[in-house]
């Protein structure tokens, strides 16, 4: 009840003056924390001199943002570049071969970067899993593709097989992880299809296409292999009605949120503070609150620029790649959370949808949860910050189900029934609220650290109770009704435009 219904216009209004006012104080407290923390001695390491002239600071305590747009920039653009130029004139001369021409290029590539003993190293675990196809037997495939993936995730293989790379860089360790880690998960995907569709007759030659397309290669995203495979087989790619000026678009909005969060780095310092707890904790709780809720807007910033460009160069190749992940400030279920959409996929597909079928009973859903986040585990790296984050993950997604079905028994569903289709909304959006903040908490232990997360929690829940916690729900619950009120009516205008392609 209620999904579909609309809440009067002032009440809309009353909730995004509410929410904006929020916003902006919480802002004002995390730019003086800002301020006043520029010269800690705890702040020297990640706080160093940014824009001179106006005598501002940045937060670099980013590593890998950081080499992206500085030492590792030019390689980016100069191997990306590279690769939309091959790929353009091959389109042009012989269209037929232009998978051939990723693969090549992408290998050429990896061995630039990566040295030649890396690529023969993955091209070793790529026959292997190819040879573990052939047998036919999803099980084997699944079980071979994770003991791959372990021995990139566990020692003493690890270290082992790190030692195939040549040379040492900034960005090698995150290199080697992301290019092992996705070329396990690609070759997986190619085993667990091949034995889906034997009367295709998959070859190693296909394998290698797949593995080796360079803007997927290190840091994904991963598209399965038979949507890949099905996409770059097409001879002649045409496409649709306004596609270019699509693609424009999304390297426009790249460009801006790069400049964005390079302007943000300059006046909040929200990745250097939590490491200073005892700053932290003289934070006012609106900004300690504000803090929290950014330190997940940027991690999803991060990864929808990284898709971003990815994604720009996937589209102007013909393909349709996975898109970014949904936007923190939009979630409100666990059943939505996620940072990288192809993995997200990857796993629905192989694990998480084949265990729970329709994930409306209690026990295969929890097996089929217990399964996805042990693979999410392996693939993260086991440590006991991530055995936290999977467990508190598994939990509220398993949550969510059981307080469904509740809500569906008696006398609750009746409560319900007897409701106003608008109050129901309202009720609904309080849970939603209450869960934004577990999805917050969850996903902060990770994120950043448990100690900081111990002290969000302590703070807003337990000390600042009830002041301080109704406060933030309430300005919470504001944001999930917009939101809500958004899906609303990209809801309705998705069935309008399905109605007029009816009448046409």
């Amino acid at each position: 009840m209620g999904i579909k219904t609309a809440l009067p216009a002032a009440e809309l209004g009353l909730y995004s003056l509410v929410l904006s006012g929020a916003l902006a104080y919480a802002g004002r407290g995390l730019l003086e924390a800002s301020q006043d923390g520029a010269h800690r001695k705890a702040f020297r390491e990640s706080v160093r001199p940014g824009w001179e002239y106006i005598g501002r600071k940045m937060d670099v305590a980013d590593f890998e943002w950081v080499m992206w747009f500085t030492s590792f920039r030019n390689v980016i653009i100069f191997t990306l570049s590279g690769h939309v130029l091959f790929a353009k004139l091959c389109t042009m001369i012989a269209p037929q071969l232009r998978s051939w021409m990723y693969a090549v290029y992408g290998a050429l590539a990896v061995v630039g970067i990566m040295g030649p003993w890396y690529l023969l190293l993955l091209l070793g675990h790529c026959v292997g899993l190819y040879v573990v196809s052939l047998f036919g037997q999803p099980w084997l495939c699944l079980g071979v593709g994770l003991a791959s993936l372990a021995s990139f995730k566990l020692d003493p293989l690890i270290s082992w097989q790190s030692g195939f790379v040549t040379g040492t860089f900034d960005l090698q360790e995150v290199l080697f992880h992301g290019g092992s880690g996705f070329t396990v998960l690609r070759c997986t995907s190619f085993a667990l299809e091949s034995c889906a569709h034997p009367d295709r007759r998959y070859s190693l030659a296909d394998l290698l296409k797949y593995n080796f397309y360079l803007p997927f290669f290190f840091f994904g995203p991963i598209m399965t292999f038979d949507r890949f495979h099905a996409q770059v087989s097409q001879v002649e790619p045409v496409r649709p009605e306004g596609e270019l000026w699509r693609i424009r678009a999304q390297a426009g909005l790249s460009v801006v949120a790069i400049l964005a969060v390079d302007v943000f780095f300059h006046f909040f310092y929200i990745l250097t503070i939590p490491s200073d707890l005892k700053f932290v904790n003289r934070l006012p709780d609106s900004a300690l609150a504000g803090l929290a809720y950014s330190n997940l807007v940027y991690d999803w910033v991060k990864a929808a620029v990284l898709f971003g460009v990815v994604n720009t160069v996937a589209r102007l190749d013909h393909l349709d790649p996975p898109q970014p992940p949904k936007c923190i400030t939009a979630l409100y279920v666990f059943a939505e959370t996620h940072f990288d959409r192809g993995i997200n996929d990857w796993l629905c597909k192989y694990v998480y949808d084949h265990i729970g079928g329709q994930h409306s009973a209690v026990i295969p859903e929890l097996g089929a949860t217990i399964a996805t986040f042990a693979i999410t585990t392996l693939w993260l790296g086991p440590c006991d910050v991530v055995y936290l984050w999977s467990c508190l993950n598994c939990f509220g997604l398993n949550f969510e189900l059981w307080v469904q079905k509740l809500a569906e028994m008696e006398p609750l569903a009746q409560i319900e029934t007897s409701l106003s289709e608008q109050m129901s909304r309202r009720v609904r959006a309080v849970f939603g609220a209450m869960n934004f903040w577990a999805i917050v908490m969850y996903n902060l232990v990770s994120l950043n650290s448990p100690e900081f997360t111990e002290l969000v929690v302590q703070r807003l829940l337990l000390s600042g109770f009830p002041q301080t916690t109704l406060a933030i729900l309430f300005v919470t619950y504001c944001g999930v009704q917009l939101v809500k009120e958004r899906e609303r009516t990209l809801a309705l205008e998705e069935e309008q435009k399905q109605d007029k392609e009816k009448l046409e």
